[in-house]
């Protein structure tokens, strides 16, 4: 290998964060020269950060191949017809174009529908299974693009996509890619958990989320402290806190509540538990009808659970469409005489609660699912501190986290729209079973550093940092260091050799804040016993010894990153 001098590296470390940063992860990839912004949620990749992102790749690369995975490169820019064919033109963070000749064409934020178009060559059950991938550019339209590379407008994805013919045949393919993606991530160094997810816009029966804990992220994990349960916030189903219930009621009560529009006023005005009360959240289909939807008092809706809930996106009600339904004011809305679609969240399946009376500044006391209404219950609401675990009661703890990847079973979701079917052996045409695989390099890249850092810098693992090897120069024995870098590099080491014309502590600080896994000191000291220092980033220990012995720890572990 050969030395890569910092003297003619670009390599802009910086003294002090950008002055909008808040991840750990965004201020120490500006600080130490990996990346630069060009844009809200733009950013490039400087010679230090793609080297990083590359070494990402090639582990990826390594495991995909390794469970029989073809790698492809398919075209950014995509007709917009497969995307309307799939109704996903319709999503908001979809960028769009027109060229010169009015062409419609999508800037995709993944590949499904491109893959599927291809997938249309497979027209016998003979030439399944497939399973394709590859690492591609994608575009979305992020109103707020936040925390440096965790959410981004532009990003690299490796996306991958496998066919086949029966549900069996999917449930294969889906397992080895998880195991494939347990593997990258082990390789990578990184603390992850596989969860229970929704699928959201992909769509699909099934979805694993790989979330690796960090101090900033766009995710929330939920574990039980036992070990049992894990889980994404948008899915997971908890047990909250028993309400402290008012006296039953043989019928609904109406009391007048005036100008009270929330639950807390609510429970303070009536003297009760505000775990007794029912919060009524209205929302309107894409077919115009409004859906009431009702959790606790004290808990807030989970829009994803919701939309999975009804099988499809829904948005909020404007105040006319409130009106129009339940011939009353936001605020004393409930279930009781509304003639219209209601989903209860499962905490209201017992006991009686106050709700609104449909007249504006009047409640219900005693309002019991069943007795006074109909409705169909599901999980709906978002898991709080406090709540236990499902499974054995354990304590929960909620962590901050960055999606790493996330697994899909789609089944036909794609196919159907699309027409991509087979031949089966019995002779009859039938859609192709899909499933759908993503890993965000960049993300990937912040979740190490969020959980590989300290005071100092970053601390890379040796898979994934630049070089294998430090190599400051001191004055005065510049030709040793040259020597010491050139035997690293002969031996099979990536060497980052520090020449530049610096004070001792200014490259010492850059050397721990750009993070090598190994630093090695060449000074004045090695004039008269011919030793080195080596520092492991990890432990800042100096380690006095020969070149050879440097060698052998050099390659310790039998790889370099």
């Amino acid at each position: 290998m050969t030395v890569a001098r910092a003297s003619a590296l670009y390599l802009p470390t910086l003294r002090d964060a950008p002055a909008d940063a808040e991840a750990v992860s965004h201020k120490l990839l500006v600080r130490a020269g990996y990346i630069r912004q060009l844009g809200a949620g733009l950013w490039s990749f400087t010679p230090l950060g793609w080297r990083v992102h590359r070494n990402v790749e090639q582990i990826i690369r390594d495991e995909m191949d390794a469970i029989g995975a073809q790698e492809w490169l398919a075209p950014v820019l995509t007709p917009a017809d497969l995307w309307e064919a799939t109704g996903r033109d319709r999503i908001p963070e979809v960028l769009k174009l027109t060229d010169r000749a009015g062409r419609r064409f999508v800037l995709p934020m993944t590949h499904e529908e491109t893959f599927t178009f291809h997938a249309r060559d497979l027209q016998s059950y003979r030439a399944l299974p497939q399973s394709w991938y590859h690492f591609q550019t994608k575009d979305r339209d992020e109103p707020r693009p936040r925390g440096g590379l965790i959410r981004l407008r532009e990003f690299i994805m490796k996306d991958s996509y496998s066919f086949d013919r029966d549900e069996e045949g999917l449930e294969r393919s889906f397992r080895a890619c998880e195991s494939a993606y347990h593997t990258i991530f082990d390789r990578c160094g990184l603390e992850y958990y596989a969860v229970q997810a929704e699928s959201g816009m992909m769509g699909g029966s099934e979805s694993v989320d790989f979330l690796a804990p960090s101090g900033s992220g766009e995710n929330t994990l939920v574990r039980c402290a036992n070990g049992d349960f894990a889980a994404d916030l948008e899915v997971a189903r908890t047990v909250p806190r028993l309400p402290v219930w008012p006296p039953a009621l043989p019928a609904p009560d109406e009391v007048e509540t005036p100008g009270i529009t929330t639950c807390e006023e609510l429970a303070s005005f009536l003297g009760i538990d505000v775990a007794a009360t029912s919060k009524a959240m209205p929302v309107t289909r894409e077919d115009g009808s409004v859906v009431l939807a009702l959790v606790r008092g004290d808990d807030r809706l989970e829009p994803a659970k919701l939309a999975a809930a009804l099988g499809g996106a829904v948005r909020p009600s404007s105040e006319e469409e409130i009106r129009t339904a339940f011939a009353a004011e936001p605020g004393s809305l409930g279930p009781v005489g509304f003639r219209g679609e209601i989903l209860v969240d499962e905490t209201l399946r017992e006991g009686q609660f106050v709700a609104g009376a449909n007249r504006t500044g009047w409640h219900l006391r005693g309002v019991q699912e069943g007795r006074d209404y109909s409705g169909r219950f599901a999980d709906l609401r978002v898991p709080t501190l406090g709540d236990r675990c499902v499974g054995c009661g354990g304590e929960l703890s909620f962590q901050t986290a960055i999606e790493i990847g996330h697994i899909f079973k789609l089944g036909t979701r794609y196919s159907v729209p699309l027409e991509a079917n087979f031949l089966d052996e019995d002779g009859r045409a039938k859609p192709l079973l899909m499933g759908s695989y993503g890993i965000g390099l960049a993300r990937v890249m912040a979740a190490t550093v969020e959980q590989r850092h300290d005071a100092a810098g970053i601390r890379w693992p040796r898979a994934l940092a630049p070089y294998d090897v430090h190599v400051v120069v001191l004055r005065g024995v510049e030709q040793q260091a040259e020597e010491t870098a050139r035997e690293l590099a002969a031996s099979g080491a990536s060497v980052l050799l520090d020449d530049r014309d610096l004070r001792p502590g200014e490259k010492f600080a850059d050397a721990d804040l750009i993070g090598l896994p190994l630093r090695v000191t060449v000074g004045k000291r090695t004039l008269e016993d011919g030793l080195v220092d080596l520092r492991l980033r990890d432990d800042g220990v100096d380690r006095r010894m020969s070149l050879s012995e440097l060698q052998k720890e050099v390659f310790a572990d039998g790889e370099t990153a």
